[in-house]
């Protein structure tokens, strides 16, 4: 079987990567942009099956197919709400709602096994995905995390968070207050949860709230320091890999 990711979160890639090789699944090769994936179909034998994250860097992923003709089964790995991924049913193989959950990572790989005799030659209707992320079904984001302090449990609503940040191994939530509560989760795991128009990953350490930016400031190696308006335990540095996608984001 060959197998291709694409997806422009470098880390979700690696994990998803780890999680397919726990199953036996070995990944041939891993893109990460619509560009990058267009060429790479240009020039390349196309694989068996695909692991298809939605909203690329550059763009979002069916456009590949208007370049490409591909006949690889796909999987979609997507933060869109599954309601809206109904239609989706149709043209691929399955979709899984990140983050990912590892049993149905496994149904989802036996299902293309099931189905692989039947799998040549069949050309995915593109057109249906593009008239439904035209209008997608909007997302329920969480409106509050909850966290336990001694014998009660608190609640901390999203908008009151500065920044998400991870420190020795914790997840910690910081509020427009400058408390610092500790989370039941991972930052991988709030992909998905909060909403990409609110909260950025600014590197594998932090999400930032763009309410919460109080300065932007060059910084070495082509980065960006953030100044926040509550937050001053450590520097908040976006990675030099982040800084283009972190300026379109402010857009």
């Amino acid at each position: 079987m060959n197998v291709l990711i694409i997806e422009d979160e470098k880390p979700s890639a690696r994990r998803l990567q780890r999680m397919l090789e726990r199953q036996n699944v070995d990944v041939d090769t891993m893109l990460h942009s619509v560009g990058e994936s267009v060429e790479w179909f240009a020039n390349n034998p196309h694989p068996d099956l695909i692991f298809l994250d939605i909203q690329l860097s550059d763009g979002l992923s069916f456009e590949i197919f208007d370049e490409v003709e591909v006949s690889s089964a796909i999987i979609f790995t997507t933060a869109f709400d599954e309601y809206a991924l109904q239609a989706f049913k149709l043209n691929s193989i399955d979709y899984l709602l990140k983050p990912i959950d590892e049993e149905e990572l496994e149904a989802a790989v036996e299902k293309y096994k099931a189905r692989a005799p039947q799998q040549q030659n069949v050309q995915l209707n593109f057109d249906d995905i593009k008239k439904l992320l035209t209008n997608p079904v909007e997302r329920e984001y969480k409106k509050r995390f909850t966290t336990k302090i001694g014998q009660h449990i608190k609640m901390i609503p999203v908008d009151e968070i500065e920044c998400f940040y991870s420190e020795n191994k914790g997840t910690y939530a910081h509020t427009v207050d400058g408390r610092d509560y500790l989370l039941d989760t991972t930052l991988e795991n709030l992909e998905g949860e909060i909403s990409p128009e609110v909260f950025f990953r600014i590197n594998r350490k932090f999400y930032v709230n763009i309410n919460a930016i109080r300065d932007i400031i060059s910084y070495t190696n082509s980065r960006l320091q953030l100044k926040l308006n509550s937050y001053k335990e450590q520097d908040v540095i976006v990675a030099r890999e982040k800084v283009k996608d972190f300026k379109l984001w402010l857009e």
